[in-house]
């Protein structure tokens, strides 16, 4: 490159530099760059190094030839390093993976060498003499890992006669093998957690690695063996046709379909049938093939109610909607065991299509609440779906003011979530009345204020019928003292300009918004409230104390500094209790607070009995 040379020249030279240095050096370095590029994750270090030194169909793993890291990068001619912070060997550019992926004849046949060579290493002595004990220390075959979980995608891809004689060994005794328990443990790592006892015999024979995978010649085989069970549930209840439909496998799951004795409807883990799995990953080819059998039910639930359609309606597989949809055994309207319909839950992830099609169908309610009260409406608004939420309030049968089992309208939630989009929508409606009294006290101006969302703060009290200085009946609090607790300084400083709000009033508690503050340390807040005239700088609750004294109790150095600059606050005051806010900081060794406060009152402080502390003035 420094040469004026183009990257594809720089990279031919280099590897040209890779290819001469001849003999065992250059075939490490070109296998090096192999896996580098062509690995399904990025591999570590330990990883790679074993993988070459890996002898295809050789039955021992020689330690002697596992090369050291540097020996590695050396015949690599820099082009791949190593990332120290994920201990993971990778390429020098994103622009070399590209060249050597167009340039896939530098390896030969790819994937199967790669599949090969996986296979090789699990069919080996050594990690055939490994217990598949859970607690077994792997550290001296750091590639079984990868070899367990991912040999099976680059037989996939590229299946030689070499690499299927190879599975077919390794599944000679697959149930007692511990790259069984590997594949499944990393089944769970991927998110996949099937509740697997690995302390038990872990049954998962040839036939379910292969239909997991989608080899079909190794399928095709392994189904003409004589006793075969094609329906046979494995450690997690799953069938080989139930796991080759949850991957998408097309030619596997045709081919398992084509035996006579095969049980397509044959529910898994959680019941979870065939159908059940690709429908919630959207296969369509998959559930075109399911649908075509008799036998399988379309609408056959899971242990937790949710059928197919639930399915495909949750992850937004519209064709698979439909073609779910046009089956005469399929309730549009079915919820699971949580009361969530389809249409609910499809509202919830915002999947515009699918909802339109459920409100097309005469069966669907659309105001159809779950087990909580919550409706689709409900749902939508939660993550924000704006369109849905419109889609839904042009329907005269979606009441836009029902409330949940708890008393909440979808108002209240759409000022929690500080929605300011469907706020407005709502608000547009006419039928939905943000103060109106419900068995919870809480307004939606109560929860926007909380939640600091000064859009939705904005947008509520231009109406008439809301009232900017509404205590809360259980409290007292103010919406300004709620936004003065919690420390949003841009909704309280909207609400010190309403005519209608008192900046100074308590609450039952006698604390007001100023007090609130600076409890809770919210310096921006209080230098705010105290630009106001109406605020007492000084005023105490109902137990006597004042804004000074939660603010030196509760160690908030720069709010004692802020209250010390106004004369009108006496730092000596005492409450109820007999305590000055000096006291106070001292009993909690707030040095940075008695530091700040006026050094003639120290000896007010040593007479009732409070103890020194350090760096304190």
């Amino acid at each position: 490159m420094t040469d004026g040379l183009g990257l594809g020249s720089a990279y031919d030279e280099t590897l040209g530099r890779v290819q001469r240095q001849g003999g065992a050096r250059a075939r490490l370095g070109m296998a090096a760059l192999m896996w580098t590029t062509h690995s399904e994750r990025p591999l570590k270090v330990a990883e790679l190094c074993h993988a070459l030194a890996v002898e295809i169909g050789m039955p021992n793993i020689n330690s002697e030839d596992v090369p050291s890291v540097g020996t590695v990068l050396s015949c690599c001619q820099g082009l791949i390093t190593v990332d120290k912070k994920a201990s993971t060997v990778r390429l020098i550019h994103f622009t070399l993976q590209e060249y050597l992926r167009a340039h896939s004849e530098l390896f030969g046949t790819v994937h199967s060498t790669m599949a090969e060579t996986c296979l090789s290493y699990l069919n080996s002595e050594q990690v055939r003499a490994l217990s598949t004990s859970p607690s077994h220390d792997l550290q001296d075959t750091p590639f079984l890992q990868y070899s367990s979980v991912y040999w099976g995608m680059h037989a996939k891809r590229d299946l030689s006669d070499c690499a299927k004689l190879l599975a077919l060994k390794l599944f000679g005794d697959y149930t007692n093998h511990i790259s069984t328990r590997t594949l499944l443990k990393g089944l769970e790592f991927e998110g996949h957690s099937y509740n697997i006892d690995f302390d038990k015999p872990l049954l998962f024979s040839g036939l379910h690695c292969a239909s997991f995978f989608g080899i079909v010649e190794i399928v095709t085989d392994l189904i003409e063996v004589e006793g075969c069970d094609i329906n046979q549930r494995d450690c997690v209840d799953n069938t080989p046709l139930v796991w080759a439909a949850r991957n998408g496998h097309e030619p596997v799951v045709e081919i398992l379909l084509k035996r006579g004795d095969i049980d397509p409807d044959k529910g898994g883990w959680c019941s979870q049938t065939p159908l059940f799995c690709a429908a919630w990953d959207g296969h369509v080819g998959v559930v075109k093939m399911l649908l075509e059998r008799d036998e399988v039910n379309p609408g056959k639930p899971s242990e937790d109610g949710r059928a197919p359609l639930w399915n495909a309606a949750y992850n937004g597989h519209e064709e698979v909607v439909k073609m779910l949809l046009e089956r005469g055994r399929v309730n549009p309207d079915k919820p699971d065991n949580d009361g969530r319909t389809p249409l609910w839950t499809a509202a919830y992830n915002g999947h515009e299509g699918v909802v339109k099609m459920f409100l097309e169908r005469a069966e669907v309610n659309p105001d159809k609440p779950d087990n909580d009260g919550v409706t689709p409406l409900w749902a939508a608004i939660a993550n924000g779906h704006v369109e849905l939420v419109k889609m839904l309030l042009e329907r005269d049968d979606v009441t836009p003011d029902k409330p949940d089992n708890e008393g909440r309208i979808p108002l209240l939630f759409a000022a929690v979530s500080g929605h300011a989009g469907v706020v407005k929508i709502l608000l547009e409606q006419g039928k939905v009345h943000p103060d109106k009294p419900t068995n919870i006290p809480q307004t939606a101006l109560y929860y926007a204020t909380i939640h600091g969302h000064v859009g939705v703060v904005k947008m509520l009290l231009e109406r008439d019928d809301v009232h900017p200085d509404k205590p809360t009946p259980n409290t007292g609090l103010t919406p300004l003292s709620l936004a003065a607790l919690r420390g949003h300084p841009g909704v309280a400083k909207f609400l010190l300009e309403q005519d209608e709000v008192n900046p100074d009033k308590p609450n039952i508690d006698g604390r007001t918004a100023l007090l609130c503050a600076a409890w809770n340390g919210n310096a921006e807040v209080v230098k705010i409230l105290l630009e106001r005239d109406k605020v007492n700088p000084d005023k105490s609750d109902n137990d006597g104390r004042t804004p000074l004294s939660y603010a030196a109790g509760n160690g908030y150095a720069e709010v004692v500094e802020i209250l010390l600059q106004r004369d009108d606050v006496d730092p000596s005051k005492q409450d109820v209790y007999g305590q000055t806010p000096l006291r106070m900081a001292t009993r909690h060794n707030h040095t940075a607070v008695l530091a700040l406060l006026p050094p003639e009152k120290c000896s007010q402080a040593s007479r009732a009995g409070c103890f020194s502390v350090p760096g304190a003035t």
